[in-house]
């Protein structure tokens, strides 16, 4: 399933986004999600929940893909 969270800033940490997505209720679920291993950025398997999510940048979880879209251009 593909989805997209749109953010306000130039871009989002791993865990927020994962969250923000739906697919983890807390923060403390998305870092054990991402600290298994469970989460791809670009195709890569990513485990730091701080890794910055930038417009464009996709990341799967549990067989969704979520696609970041950012307003920060047009906050300006």
């Amino acid at each position: 399933m593909k989805k997209k969270i749109n953010i306000r800033d130039e871009f989002i940490k791993l865990g927020q986004a994962v969250k923000l997505s739906g697919e983890a209720f807390t923060g403390v679920d998305a870092k054990y999600l991402i600290e298994d291993g469970k989460v791809s950025v670009n195709g890569e398997v990513e485990k730091r929940r701080g890794r910055k999510l930038y417009n464009g940048d996709i990341f799967t979880l549990n067989g969704n893909e979520i696609t970041v879209i950012s307003n920060a251009e047009n906050n300006k």
